[in-house]
């Protein structure tokens, strides 16, 4: 086929298929996070949800670790599930179960009752993240999938970006038809998913083979450029399969960089308005200068893994990022408590630079994936495992340590550098297989 045939054909699967996973990472991420915002809300005025419902700090973490133990349970057997009633389908029923508990959450008044939701929203976040990766694989050669990743996951930054904003507006008609803020907050970010599931349903792709959207020549196309290099995800799924991929200990060393990297993930999604709220802002302007971080950390997201997917250095850009933002994280942590302007501009680089990571941290392990069975199990088996990074970053954040937070940011600092010797090692153990493999063998990406 012609590289200008090839390339219109590119160009179209990213209108259809980019934006919409975009759009629908944003509103995943906005019903996850929009808690953290919701904590602080109106505190000055005594209708924060922590105030509303009486709940303290404790408890807030609690709640927080609830959400991941579902998130964890539910991911693995969630993507099998993906693989069974297709793309469109699933995706628009746990758009429409996030969006639902979202605005469920808006008329708890317990703190029992929101630990349910929460463990109920988990439920249906669980299989978005690691079912986009998988269905990215139905769809895009390894060295084209970087850049396509990275503008999905820095979706989690614009979400960060939007949810301070909201939050912001939301604040102003505190108290409206008798709410709280944070209670419309929970109705305004949840409601977006569940409209936005019905068009999923009927418009969302779902494999090369059945999109009726292309033409003759372009599904023998989209079908054809794959081979050799990635799963279309319809072969049969084998135990003995199954427990080489288990069994495989290089998928570990991925599995150990990736909790690495979700540990400032998770806390500062969650405490980004908590710690700037420690920085001399407070109110309602706590909640807006949560944007910048997270804004900058979208563009340099996207920038880095335009460089990644074109010199295939996924690794490279995994590693040094994590080493940037561990540092940043340490001068915070040690930094005096009322150096408000050093520290938030600390935050601002040691955000941007630990969710830089993240999209190719990703595609280095999906590129150096052989088999079916290995991209259906491996990719939610390496988000669920990182959970165990991200219930760690929900802890670190004490509130007794408040304005300067040490334990948090020399925590996030501590893992984000032993993220990048790993990555390291693995270099090392890919670079050595290859010197040893058999001329014509698919080399590992390094």
């Amino acid at each position: 086929m012609p590289v200008r045939f090839t390339g219109r054909l590119l160009r179209q699967l990213d209108l259809r298929i980019i934006p919409s996973c975009m759009s629908i990472y944003t509103l995943n991420f906005l019903a996850r996070a929009n808690i953290g915002n919701a904590k602080i809300l109106n505190a000055d005025s005594g209708d924060s949800l922590l105030e509303v419902l009486d709940m303290t700090s404790g408890q807030f973490s609690t709640v927080l670790t609830v959400f991941f133990i579902s998130y964890a349970l539910f991911e693995t057997p969630s993507n099998y599930m993906l693989k069974h009633f297709s793309p469109p389908h699933w995706f628009a029923f746990l758009m429409v179960g996030w969006g639902g508990t979202d605005m469920i959450i808006s008329c708890v008044k317990s703190y029992s009752a929101l630990m349910g939701l929460r463990f109920l929203l988990g439920a249906f976040e669980a299989g978005f993240y690691p079912g986009i990766i998988y269905f990215l694989t139905f769809w895009y050669r390894p060295q084209e999938r970087a850049l396509r990743l990275s503008l999905i996951a820095s979706c989690a930054s614009l979400a960060g970006a939007f949810g301070g904003s909201i939050a912001y507006g939301v604040g102003l008609i505190n108290g409206s038809k008798g709410l709280e803020a944070w209670r419309w907050l929970f109705i305004i970010e949840g409601a977006p998913s569940c409209a936005l599931a019905v068009a999923a349903y009927f418009f969302f792709p779902a494999y090369p083979e059945t999109s009726i959207w292309l033409s003759e020549k372009e599904r023998e196309l989209a079908i054809k450029r794959l081979r050799g290099e990635s799963s279309l995800g319809h072969e049969r799924i084998t135990w003995a399969e199954t427990k080489d991929t288990l069994m495989d200990w290089r998928l570990y060393l991925h599995y150990l960089a990736f909790i690495a990297v979700c540990v400032p993930f998770s806390s500062i999604s969650y405490f980004a308005p908590t710690i700037v709220n420690g920085l001399g802002y407070e109110g309602l302007r706590a909640q807006l200068f949560t944007v910048p971080p997270f804004a900058i950390a979208f563009v340099a997201t996207v920038t880095c893994s335009v460089f990644a997917d074109r010199y295939e250095a996924w690794s490279t850009f995994a590693w040094i990022p994590m080493v940037v933002s561990g540092a940043t994280f340490l001068i915070q942590g040690a930094l005096s408590p009322t150096a408000f302007k050093a520290r938030y501009a600390m935050l601002c680089l040691s955000t941007t630079f630990s969710m830089v990571c993240n999209p190719s941290l990703i595609t280095w392990l999906t590129v150096n994936l052989r088999n079916t069975n290995a991209t259906t199990l491996a990719i939610p088996l390496m988000v669920t495992i990182g959970t165990a990074g991200q219930i760690t970053g929900v802890y670190i954040y004490k509130g007794s340590e408040a304005p300067g937070y040490p334990t948090g940011h020399f925590t996030n600092g501590a893992f984000l550098l032993a993220g990048a010797l790993v990555i390291l090692v693995l270099r090392e153990v890919y670079r050595r297989r290859n010197l040893s493999m058999k001329r014509g063998s698919q080399p590992w990406r390094v």
